[in-house]
Formats: structure tokens, C-alpha cells, sequence
């Protein structure tokens, strides 16, 4: 690799890091690149090319230097106290709003949720719901503690907690 490739990967780096740094609210609710971003943002951005280590060096990183929402990095502009840059299936509270694809029938311990924006998530804790039978209703995933999201489905009064795989 030469020189200048080498700190041309450094500056996209850098210049991505202080765009999520910006719009990460704090680090209670921190979620990898993988989980915020859609898999065409992912790859434009070019990290589809790092290793896995440098994937999780840069998501650590992004974690133990969040910028509050509403504070600015180093020669960046504020950003609006709700958003959350390059992040656009999210509402204002940094919850993805979407539709499920096809007929929901509830959850059983590891169910799959495909949205209509492309993102896929999956049950990452046990329990099981039965017995609904709703059409592409609308679903709501937000933050949790520690990294965590959790789904909730409008009309049930239930939520899971859910990983997002793509």
C-alpha cells in the first residue's frame, strides 16, 4: 500500500469518525456502524473494507468518544439537537420507523424482521408472542442500555429485544 492510499484511508476514517462521533448521542445507547447504517451506506462509506479487527477498533473508538447530540466535533458545525447524521431510516429520537414486510404472526425466541427499508433484525432474547396476524404493520426499534434495541409492533403491547444482521 502506498503512502498516500495509506493516509487517504486515514482522512476517510478520520472524517467518519467525527461524522458518528457528532451524531451518537452518548455512549449508553451506542450501536456499531453495522447496526446504524444500511448496508449501501456501509459500503459507500468504504467500510466494507476494513478487517473485522479494524471494524471493531473504530466502533470502540466511536464509543468511548461520543459527542452529546446537540455539541459539535472539531470543526463541525452543531448538529440539530434530534439528528443524527447519515441515519436516514431514523426519527428524531434515534428510532428506526419502519414497515414489516409481509404478514407479522408474532415471535418465537429467534425470529427474523424484515423491514421494508432493507434493514433485517432478529430476536436476540427467549419469549415468545402468538396469536396476532397483522399485515406490513408498522414497527418501531429504539435504543436501549448498554447497545441494546428493542422492537415493538403497533397494536401489540409487547416489545423484544432484536439485533440488527443487515
Amino acid at each position: 500500500m502506498t503512502i498516500r492510499h495509506s493516509a487517504c484511508r486515514v482522512g476517510v476514517l478520520a472524517a467518519l469518525v467525527l461524522l458518528f462521533s457528532a451524531a451518537t448521542a452518548h455512549a449508553a445507547t451506542f450501536s456499531t456502524l453495522e447496526e446504524r447504517m444500511s448496508a449501501s451506506q456501509f459500503k459507500a462509506a468504504g467500510l466494507d473494507k476494513l478487517s473485522p479487527e479494524e471494524l471493531a477498533a473504530l466502533n470502540a473508538w466511536l464509543q468511548g468518544n461520543a459527542v452529546p447530540a446537540g455539541t459539535a466535533a472539531p470543526g463541525m458545525a452543531p448538529a440539530d439537537a434530534g439528528s443524527r447524521i447519515g441515519f436516514r431510516e431514523q426519527s428524531p429520537t434515534g428510532s428506526v420507523v419502519s414497515r414489516l414486510d409481509g404478514t407479522f404472526t408474532g415471535w418465537d425466541g429467534k425470529t427474523r424482521f424484515n423491514l421494508e427499508n432493507g434493514q433485517v433484525w432478529e430476536q436476540a432474547e427467549q419469549g415468545t408472542v402468538r396469536g396476532v396476524n397483522f399485515d406490513r404493520p408498522m414497527v418501531t426499534i429504539e435504543p436501549g442500555l448498554f447497545g441494546s434495541w428493542k422492537l415493538k409492533v403497533e397494536g401489540l403491547n409487547a416489545t423484544t429485544r432484536v439485533k440488527r444482521i443487515k
